[in-house]
C-alpha cells in the first residue's frame, strides 16, 4: 500500500503513459483510495519496454527479461497483482565475455566491471598482460578527487587503465544503459562506485573489495540476485493493468495526451484517439512518458521543466530473437549468454541463451533453442538502419564466430526499441532535480519513470511509488530508492 494519507484524496487522477511506471503509479493510486484513475497510453500496447510474446510456439520476452530481486519494488508489485507463483530465478547465471577472439568467463568479484580482486581478472584472459600490469598502479597513485560528478569511464580509466573500461566496464554498463561509459554519470548510474570514489580510500580496488564484502554480508541469505516471470516479465504490466481495472481504474490504449492545462480546480488533459478528441478534467496528473513527450506537454504550464527535458538523449537498440531446432545444432550453448565489449568491433553487443537461462523457456519446447542478440547503443546506431533480414544475418554471423552456430533458425523476430533508453550523462541527477523543482510549483502534478530514478524495473516502480505517495499526501520518495541501478 502507499503511504498513510494525510490530506484530501484527489477524486480523479490522469496517468499519462502505460508503461510499467505509469501502470504502477495507477495501481498505487487506486489501492491508495483514489476513486477514479484514468491511464492514457498512446500506442496500441501496454507495457512499454516490457513485452512478452512467442516465437516458434515458445513464450519469450521481447523486451526486458529480468528484474533485480534485491530491491523490493518489482517483486512486491508482482506478488500484489497475482504473479507470486510465477516468479523464477534464472536456471543459470554464468555469463561470459566474447572478447579477444574467444568466450571468456566473466570475472567474479566486481562492481559494474571494476574489480575488487585481480586474481579472477587475470585468470579470465579478458585483459592483456600490459593491461594487467597497469591495474596495480591504483594502489600507488594519489587519491583521485571527485567533487560532484564524473563519467564512469574517465574515473575508472584514470585509476585502473583503459583496458578495464573497454573490456569490463563498457559491456556491463552498456547492457543496462546501451550507452558509452565515457559519457555516463557515475553518480547517477553507479551510485555505490560514486560513494567509494568520494570515500577516504586512496585505492579504488580496495574500496570496491570492501564494498563487495559488506554487500556479501548483507545479502548472505537474500536469495537470487535476479528474477524472471514464467511466461515473461512482459506479463507484469498486463497483470497490473488487469488489477487496476478490477479495482475500478480505466486503462486506455490508442489514446494520446495532446495538451495539458491548469484549471481553477486542477488540470485539463486534451486527448486524441481514433474515435475522436476528448477533454478530461482531473484533480491531478502523473506524467510517465519519455522526455520529448513530457517536454511537449509541460511547455505551456512548466516551461522551465520543458526546457530541461527537451535535450535529454535516448539510445535506440534492436533485439533479434531466434529459434533453432536443437537437432540442427552442432554445439549446444551453455551458460546464460555473453556480453561483447564494443572495442572488439562486433555487430552484436550481447547474446542471451534464453532456453538455457530460463527454465520456463526451455521447458516450453525441449526440442527448440531460443536465443537473442542485441544490436545498437548510444552513438553507434548505424546498424539499426538495416532491415530485419540484415540484422538476423549479421547476428547469425557473429554467433557463428562466437559459439560455432551455423544452423538456420526456424523462426526469427526483430524487435526495435527506437529511443528506448534514456541516457544518464554527467550532471543528470542535477537535471532531474531541476525538473522536479519546476514541477513542485504546480500542485497536483508529478513525473515518474526511467528518466528520473533509474532504468531498471524496480527503479521505475519505485519512481511511480514516489509520484503516487506525493499525490496521496505521503512523503515523496517513499519506496523510490536512490540512484539508478536495476
Amino acid at each position: 500500500m502507499s503511504a498513510a494519507h494525510t490530506g484530501p484524496l484527489p477524486r480523479h487522477v490522469v496517468v499519462v503513459g502505460g508503461g510499467i511506471s505509469g501502470l504502477a503509479a495507477a495501481w498505487f493510486l487506486t489501492s491508495g483510495g483514489v476513486p477514479r484513475v484514468t491511464v492514457l497510453e498512446a500506442s496500441s500496447r501496454l507495457g512499454g519496454k516490457l513485452y512478452a510474446d512467442e516465437i516458434a510456439g515458445v513464450p519469450v520476452d521481447l523486451g526486458a527479461e529480468s528484474m533485480l530481486a534485491r530491491r523490493p519494488e518489482a517483486v512486491g508489485l508482482a506478488r500484489a497483482v497475482g504473479l507470486a507463483d510465477a516468479l523464477q530465478p534464472p536456471a543459470t547465471a554464468s555469463a561470459s565475455l566474447w572478447t579477444r577472439g574467444a568466450l571468456r568467463p566473466m570475472p567474479k568479484g566486481h562492481l559494474m566491471g571494476v574489480p575488487g580482486d585481480l586474481g579472477p581478472v587475470a585468470a579470465s584472459g579478458v585483459i592483456s598482460p600490459a593491461g594487467l600490469a597497469r591495474i596495480p598502479l591504483d594502489h600507488l597513485l594519489p587519491r583521485t578527487p571527485v567533487e560532484d560528478d564524473v563519467a564512469v569511464g574517465a574515473f575508472v580509466e584514470a585509476r585502473l587503465g583503459r583496458e578495464v573500461v573497454d573490456r569490463l566496464v563498457e559491456p556491463l554498463l552498456g547492457g543496462v544503459y546501451a550507452g558509452n561509459a565515457h559519457e555516463i554519470s557515475m553518480r547517477a548510474a553507479v551510485p555505490k562506485l560514486f560513494e567509494i570514489a568520494r570515500s577516504p580510500h586512496r585505492s579504488l580496488i580496495a574500496g570496491v573489495r570492501e564494498e563487495l564484502h559488506r554487500a556479501a554480508a548483507r545479502t548472505q541469505d537474500a536469495g537470487p540476485v535476479f528474477l524472471g516471470i514464467e511466461g515473461g516479465v512482459g506479463r507484469l504490466p498486463q497483470a497490473v493493468a488487469e488489477a487496476c481495472r478490477a479495482a475500478g481504474a480505466e486503462v486506455r490504449t490508442g489514446t494520446e495526451a495532446r495538451a495539458l492545462r491548469r484549471t481553477a480546480s486542477g488540470w485539463r488533459v486534451e486527448t486524441s484517439a481514433p474515435h475522436g478528441t476528448e477533454v478530461l478534467d482531473a484533480d491531478a496528473v502523473v506524467l510517465s512518458v519519455p522526455a520529448a513527450a513530457a517536454s511537449r506537454l509541460l511547455s505551456s504550464e512548466a516551461p522551465g521543466a520543458a526546457a530541461e527535458l527537451a535535450p535529454v538523449e535516448y539510445a535506440s537498440m534492436a533485439l533479434v530473437t531466434m529459434a533453432f531446432r536443437r537437432r540442427d545444432l552442432a554445439v549446444q550453448p551453455r551458460g546464460s549468454g555473453f556480453l561483447v565489449p564494443p572495442v572488439d568491433g562486433r555487430t552484436i553487443k550481447a547474446s542471451t541463451f534464453s532456453s538455457v537461462k530460463w527454465g520456463w523457456v526451455g521447458d516450453a519446447d525441449p526440442d527448440v533453442l531460443v536465443l537473442r542478440t542485441s544490436v545498437g547503443r548510444h552513438g553507434e546506431e548505424a546498424d539499426l538502419l538495416r532491415d530485419d533480414t540484415d540484422l538476423v544475418r549479421l547476428s547469425r554471423h557473429d554467433l557463428g564466430e562466437a559459439i560455432g552456430l551455423t544452423a538456420a533458425p526456424v523462426a526469427a523476430r526483430v524487435t526495435r526499441w527506437d529511443r528506448g533508453l534514456p541516457q544518464y550523462p554527467v550532471g543528470h541527477l542535477d537535471r532531474v532535480a531541476r525538473v522536479r523543482a519546476h514541477v513542485a510549483g504546480l500542485p497536483g502534478l508529478q513525473v515518474c519513470g526511467a528518466l528520473y530514478d533509474g532504468v531498471g524495473i524496480p527503479a521505475c516502480i519505485g519512481s511511480a511509488r514516489r509520484a503516487a505517495d506525493a499525490l496521496l499526501g505521503g512523503t515523496p520518495g517513499t519506496g523510490a530508492g536512490g540512484g539508478a541501478g536495476q
